[in-house]
């Protein structure tokens, strides 16, 4: 038996880098796999496979079936509420159920925050974290009607934040704050669908791919394939007491991120007053550590 024989999976953006990645070491995990992907260019543009007439997404079908696998197409856009709703029936309707749900879809607009326009933040934080938000919402209503019904099911969502949103980037405002978003988001999610049998995680992974190409030296960033056994196991149902963490990944070497937490703390026992305040936090902040450095600082 493989790690995830009979499990159904949903991976969004999967025609390339990590989500290829993602959707090829499921199904070789023995998980029947749709496999999305809106198949757009970095600048947003639709495309298709270099030189192939397919579609990315059903390139990576073409890749599983040649191993054997089950897989199917799906070129939802993942932020459009019904056409997220739809990807999660098609799971449903093709594979007789849903398992697993990989939010991996997204894309980059680096620019400085006092040169990032109004139409690059909202297209990044749309296709992010609402991105994450639309699928996971109709597969936990799913899952939560599975539930109630007495058929519950083993599911695992496994979202996609960055160190990005996690430490912050310089020149990356709108995509930090999305991939923060996206760290908050998994904390409730897993509270909140613990009761029907769910585990929210995400991983934060560290890869060469057409997002961090030609941002910087990419020469010695792990390959996108480094991240997805992990992601293979966070999916199986061994996994099963794993839930509202947030996983770095780089190459073979995996870091549980530790994220917002109470520092020290002073009660006055009254309001303060403003001249009392900075003497006061400035004793804080000398007894807290120090924040991770900012990437690009």
């Amino acid at each position: 038996m493989t790690l995830l024989e009979g499990r159904v999976a949903i991976v969004t953006g999967a025609g390339r880098g990590i989500g290829r990645a993602h959707a090829l070491e499921l199904a070789r995990q023995g998980a029947a796999v749709v496999v999305n992907d809106y198949g757009v260019s970095l600048a947003g543009q639709r495309d298709g496979a270099e030189g192939t007439g397919e579609t990315p997404a059903e390139s990576v079908v073409a890749e599983i079936e040649a191993l054997g696998g089950r897989a199917v197409v799906n070129t939802a856009d993942v932020a459009d509420f019904e056409q997220a709703a739809a990807m999660v029936r098609q799971a449903i309707d093709t594979f007789g159920g849903l398992d697993i749900l990989v939010n991996n879809a997204g894309f980059v607009r680096d620019r400085m925050l006092v040169n990032t326009s109004e139409e690059e933040w909202d297209a990044v934080i749309r296709v992010h974290l609402k991105g994450h938000f639309a699928p996971l919402r109709h597969a936990g209503a799913y899952w939560r009607s599975e539930a109630k019904e007495g058929r519950p099911r083993a599911a695992r969502v496994i979202n996609t934040s960055s160190g990005a949103g996690l430490q912050g980037s310089v020149g990356q405002a709108t995509y930090s704050a999305a991939k923060a978003g996206i760290a908050g988001l998994t904390l409730v999610a897993a509270q909140e669908m613990g009761r029907y049998g769910v585990t929210v995680n995400a991983i934060a992974p560290v890869a060469r791919t057409r997002m961090t190409e030609g941002a910087f030296d990419t020469s010695a960033m792990a390959l996108p394939e480094d991240n997805s056994p992990i992601v293979a196991w966070l999916a199986s149902e061994e996994a099963g007491d794993v839930t509202g963490r947030v996983i770095e990944i780089d190459g073979g070497q995996i870091t549980v991120e530790s994220g917002w937490a109470h520092g020290p703390a002073h009660d006055l026992g009254r309001r303060w007053e403003a001249a009392e305040v900075g003497p006061a936090l400035r004793d804080l902040l000398a007894a807290a550590p120090a924040p991770e450095p900012v990437y690009g600082a």
